[in-house]
């Protein structure tokens, strides 16, 4: 970056007026979390998902995760991961055996109790974790199962109070999931607080500021090439 010229301004907020000499802006500021309209999600117990995995905000042990998509089910792993599990621990979770005599190296899993009472949920009405990678998806969905996570969809949220999280079932009936923490997954925003309206012809929006909706690597990279070239 050195040799090309290239400046970089750190800790510095951007503002249409340091952005007015500029021949072209290229906004990629990304996302942020989306917190939903939930009576009482200001709550202490509630967390953004980006305050956990940052270690600003720490879960208890008792944790309803609101939104079972890509990061739902991450936040879910994260919350279960010992980080001193051993290599032998891991094989003896998945029952992955050294004995020549088992077939398929696979043998019974020896489940050691999870580190934490889960309860993930969605609004859909569809299978948990459709949208997951094809290849990998069927781990993220058995760990889960394996540390007996209570997976519930087609709920709707009422309110999050000092009782727990209050929600619709798709029968009519109403529950109360008491947990410590409640973990908000429920998808991002994108980040384009600079460009109000529709951006002009001096401002290109790339990547997740562009369409924050399942966010693609790939997608953003090609935006980003692609520009690149025609500027």
């Amino acid at each position: 970056m050195e040799v090309l010229g290239v400046t970089f301004r750190l800790s510095t907020k951007a503002d249409l007026t340091a952005l007015a000499p500029f021949d072209d802006v290229v906004l990629a500021t990304g996302v942020r979390a989306r917190v939903p309209k939930i009576l009482g999600v200001e709550h202490p117990s509630v967390i953004r998902y980006d305050e956990l995995l940052r270690g600003e905000k720490a879960a208890g042990p008792r944790v309803a995760i609101i939104g079972a998509g890509g990061i739902g089910f991450d936040v879910g792993e994260y919350l279960l991961h010992d980080p001193d599990e051993s290599i032998p621990a891991w094989q003896e979770r998945w029952g992955i055996s050294k004995d020549t005599d088992v077939a398929g190296g696979l043998g019974t899993a020896v489940l050691a109790p999870p580190r934490r009472e889960l309860y993930l949920l969605q609004r859909k009405t569809t299978s948990f974790g459709a949208g997951l990678g094809k290849t990998s998806g069927w781990v993220h969905r058995a760990a889960l199962r394996a540390a007996k996570t209570e997976m519930i969809g087609g709920v709707e949220y009422q309110k999050i109070d000092d009782a727990g999280l209050h929600i619709l079932l798709s029968d009519g009936s109403t529950r109360i999931i008491e947990v410590d923490s409640i973990i908000l997954c429920a998808g991002q925003d994108s980040v384009r607080d600079l460009v109000a309206n529709e951006p002009g012809d001096k401002v290109h929006v790339i990547g997740g500021a562009d369409v924050a909706a399942e966010l693609d690597a790939k997608r953003a990279i090609k935006q980003a090439t692609e520009l690149a070239a025609r500027l």
